[in-house]
């Protein structure tokens, strides 16, 4: 068991000893608070015309997901009824966790370090999916890249949103700060 009031995760003790320089190197930053910082991380597995037909996908989901950010997920429901889809209002139709502090750092880590390498015919995550106020957004087909999945017990791969969310005020500057946790960007 580790002891949470002396471990300081991997990429965390790295933004604030290497990454935060660089970037005020980088950037000329008058004062450390304009340094850009991860905000949180939002992870999203939507179930769709699977959850409609079968109830217990989307409880599968939130387990899922549950196991892959190491906190509890929170099931999404349909906001209103519509009929040619069958779906009903507050039907159960995916899994959504927001993560923030050392959880955040330590997913990041395993993201980059461990589920990016094991996806089929990888070669890297677009540099284009910045949304213009510094967050990043991204999507994964398989969720079974993530190594607290466990491959034989599946039952239903699920697409994944991945959304990186920082306070830094340009698409540039949330670009070097990814690149420095090694964001393996293609552009």
């Amino acid at each position: 068991m580790l002891d949470t009031a002396t471990y300081t995760p991997r990429l965390k003790a790295d933004y604030r000893n290497r990454i935060r320089a660089a970037l005020m190197e980088e950037f000329g930053y008058k004062n450390e608070m304009m340094i850009p910082k991860l905000d949180k991380i939002v992870l999203n597995i939507g179930c769709g015309a699977e959850a409609v037909r079968d109830s217990k996908k989307a409880k599968s989901a939130v387990e899922d997901l549950t196991a892959i950010a190491g906190q509890k997920a929170l099931t999404t429901k349909a906001k209103k009824s519509i009929a040619g889809f069958r779906v009903r209002e507050d039907m159960p139709l995916g899994a959504k966790v927001t993560l923030r502090g050392d959880r955040m750092y330590e997913f990041l880590d395993r993201l980059v370090t461990i589920a990016m390498p094991r996806i089929r015919d990888f070669r890297g995550v677009p540099g284009t999916s910045f949304d213009g106020r510094g967050n990043y957004a991204m999507g994964m087909k398989e969720h079974i890249v993530f190594p607290e999945i466990d491959f034989d017990k599946v039952d239903e791969v699920w697409g994944m949103d991945i959304i990186i969310a920082t306070t830094a005020n340009t698409d540039a500057e949330a670009k070097a700060l990814l690149k420095h946790f090694n964001m393996p960007f293609n552009s």
